[in-house]
């Protein structure tokens, strides 16, 4: 800040400034210089590849969560808004894109495109790993860089006249201003275990479900293997030997060599057990009961139906909830009365709360209709 800044802000007062934001810049390699034993930051398109694309539960949870936000049944509206939320973007439902690009990265951005005149024709969701926030002096976002391959696209917060070209969606990032913090890092590590398990059943499967054995020595003359010898004992081994085609194929030992097989611990064949809590740790980062993934051991709920109202109410509708706003927010220059929301008396699985809380107005004698209407958000009877 100028000397002259500073004293128009003592004289004027400053009331309408905002503070700055000031984001202190951490090497991607400072864990290369830390002791051993730490890892590696986390790294999204390698996240989503091990996540989204080899493992099932984690699919599976992204699946359930953006498939229902992007199926949630909305208010009554405007039915140009409505229209432009409702659309698909890219082939795919805007919402349901937004939803799950919010649990993988934590962050959704929305290009408003316009027609001639300057009103919105169409939301497109942006690839969010593509999207970098360009901080102005103050270290507020002044502008959006898009870039794929060797195309950059600058997109500013705002055009000239004031309209805005970006929507900014974000999760909560305790330690960052201008970048959301994604469900899919803290599930990183569950992945990574139940990726890690997975590949150890599937080798131990092609080793015809029992581990490998040693070749011993006898005791003879006291001479050892040549180099030669143990070379071309090694490469017939893996040749003739290895694999699932080989599992169960007699071996011809000779020269003093006996076959000793090798067995698991108990605490070696625990990875049954080790899977299934990753697998409650990945459900429990995406905020879906594990019980809606087929988990065995979490019959937390008496039933599906409980299992799936809690879906509803402590992960679908928030995330809705967080997806509409910041889409009524952004589109309010245009639509100055919108309001999008979820529209929880056609949502099934809340039928029975809606049921109750109507059965509960119903006889409270001491309201009006009137009142009985607000508090069921209907508003006022035309």
């Amino acid at each position: 800040m100028s000397f002259l800044d500073s004293l128009r802000v003592a004289f004027k007062g400053g009331a309408g400034r905002r503070v700055p934001l000031a984001r202190s810049f951490v090497s991607p390699w400072t864990w290369a210089f830390e002791p051993a034993g730490t890892r590696a930051p986390f790294e999204y398109r390698t996240g989503v590849a091990r996540a989204f694309l080899e493992n099932p539960v984690a699919q599976r949870a992204v699946r359930l969560v953006a498939e229902g936000v992007g199926g949630a049944p909305l208010l009554p509206s405007d039915e140009a808004a409505l229209a432009l939320v409702s659309a698909t973007s890219a082939g795919q439902s805007l919402l349901e894109t937004l939803a799950a690009q919010l649990l993988l990265h934590g962050n959704g951005y929305v290009q408003v495109v316009r027609d001639g005149s300057g009103a919105p024709i169409e939301l497109f969701a942006l690839r969010p790993e593509r999207v970098s926030v360009i901080a102005g002096a103050d270290g507020w976002p002044a502008s959006y860089q898009y870039k794929v391959g060797d195309k950059t696209l600058s997109l500013g917060a705002e055009d000239e006249d004031g309209w805005p070209q970006l929507i900014h969606l974000k999760a909560f990032h305790p330690a960052d201003d201008h970048y959301g913090a994604g469900c899919l890092a803290a599930a990183d590590q569950a992945v990574a275990i139940h990726n890690a398990a997975s590949g150890w059943n599937r080798a131990l499967l092609e080793n015809a479900a029992r581990p490998s054995g040693a070749l011993m020595m006898e005791a003879g003359d006291g001479g050892g293997l040549t180099t030669d010898q143990f070379d071309r004992l090694k490469a017939e081994l893996q040749g003739a030997y290895s694999g699932a085609g080989n599992a169960g194929r007699p071996m011809l030992l000779e020269g003093g060599l006996r076959w000793q097989a090798l067995s698991l611990t108990p605490a070696d064949m625990d990875f049954a057990e080790l899977k299934a809590a990753a697998a409650r740790d990945i459900a429990l980062a995406f905020g879906v009961p594990p019980m809606l993934l087929g988990l065995p051991g979490d019959n937390t709920y008496a039933n599906y139906r409980e299992a799936n109202r809690a879906l509803w109410r402590l992960t679908l509708l928030p995330l809705a909830g967080k997806i509409l706003s910041g889409l009524q927010e952004g589109l309010r220059p245009w639509f100055p009365k919108l309001t999008l929301a979820v529209d929880l008396d056609r949502v099934p699985a809340l039928a029975e709360d809606r049921e109750r809380l109507w059965a509960q107005l119903t006889a409270a004698d001491f309201l009006s209709a009137e009142e009985k209407r607000t508090l069921l958000g209907m508003g006022d009877a035309k």
